[in-house]
């Protein structure tokens, strides 16, 4: 095992860590202390899991740095869904539906099932941004594969809010097919939420560019680029974009479009 920081020896200062861990309500990984995960399957990869079931979620999320020739054999597997996004470098992908070479901002997602397969194009390393979670079948519907690059997409007015704005990465809005979303989140200096939220999705949220101070639970936690959240069912959240001059930006994944089993 090895740390994704590649810190070896003593520090000269003492140890500390912004890491939080409330397991079943919320969760906020900063890098430093992260490990590399040896998961079958990728070849000269640095894969770190990020989200996953021991901390409460229904989902699995990784970050994995794909170096020179590196590639995996499948995202996916029987009954679980999956999602790619490229944060830096460039990577062809393909499943049984289609084949891309994907640069930053590029993404695809994949239904239950069909395995993404990834690798490595040029020279430099390439960082992605990984998720699975276990499809909720709804008879009648199906999901589709999806591929895109969020530079190709307009950014839409958070909620009425000039200085806020989203873009919504999969079709769930409109097709009962989806049963999560991906959404990336933009702040300017200084914009919030409208209001503390409270509901029953699930978020897993990789945290881009800039600064926020994050409201999660009873508490106001800083948070920057680099860093992983976890926020659990009922969770009350909100956040404030902070710093001196880069946009607050993450993107996140919601459950959505199916209702609660009893």
């Amino acid at each position: 095992m090895s740390y994704l920081n590649n810190q070896v020896g003593y520090r000269e200062d003492l140890l500390e860590t912004r890491t939080v861990v409330k397991k079943g309500n919320y969760v906020i990984l900063e890098p430093d202390g992260l490990v590399k995960n040896i998961v079958p399957g990728y070849s000269n990869c640095d894969v770190t899991i990020l989200g996953s079931p021991s901390m409460g979620a229904s989902f699995a999320d990784y970050l994995i740095t794909v170096h020179e020739g590196g590639k995996n054999t499948g995202i996916g597997g029987e009954g679980i869904e999956s999602f790619l996004y490229i944060i830096s470098g460039e990577v062809s992908v393909k499943n049984d539906d289609k084949e891309a070479d994907l640069t930053a901002g590029g993404y695809i997602f994949s239904p239950a099932g069909n395995n993404i397969t990834f690798e490595s194009k040029g020279t430099e390393d390439a960082k992605l941004y990984v998720y699975r979670r276990r499809y909720e079948a709804l008879e009648g519907y199906n999901a589709y594969t999806v591929v895109n690059n969020v530079n190709n997409m307009e950014w839409m007015e958070y909620e009425g809010m000039a200085n806020c704005h989203s873009k919504d990465l999969l079709p769930s809005a409109k097709d009962l097919g989806f049963d999560m979303n991906m959404h990336i989140l933009k702040f300017k200096l200084g914009a919030s939420h409208g209001y503390i939220e409270t509901h029953i999705q699930e978020h897993g949220m990789y945290f881009l560019s800039g600064k926020g101070i994050y409201r999660v639970d009873d508490e106001w936690i800083p948070v920057k680029a680099g860093d992983y959240m976890f926020l659990d069912a009922y969770c009350p959240q909100a956040c404030y974009a902070v710093g001196r001059e880069e946009d607050f930006v993450y993107i996140y994944s919601k459950d959505c479009n199916r209702d609660v089993a009893l």
